[in-house]
């Protein structure tokens, strides 16, 4: 991903896919590093029966986290490499 920078509300509500077109999620908030803004995780709502199938690091509130190393693009949504999920 470019080290381009969005607004929170950008991102906040896209439909997270995998490159492979597998839904797994709405993206809910993310978490970022405080002192360079760096986007660190998604936090998903709304995940689906998918992402049981990907073994997706939970918060201490049990939401779903996907690493941002994993996303691809965002454009319309938000598309991730599966393979780095796993």
């Amino acid at each position: 991903m470019s080290d381009e920078k969005r607004a929170l509300r950008e991102i906040v509500g896209k439909l997270v896919v995998t490159k492979e077109g597998k839904r797994i999620g709405f993206v809910n908030d993310i978490t970022f590093e405080t002192r360079s803004g760096e986007l660190i995780q998604l936090v998903l709502k709304n995940p689906t029966n998918y992402t049981q199938n990907l073994n997706l690091e939970r918060s201490n509130h049990g939401e779903i986290l996907v690493p941002h190393n994993s996303i691809m693009a965002i454009g319309d949504f938000i598309v991730v490499s599966e393979e780095d999920l796993k």
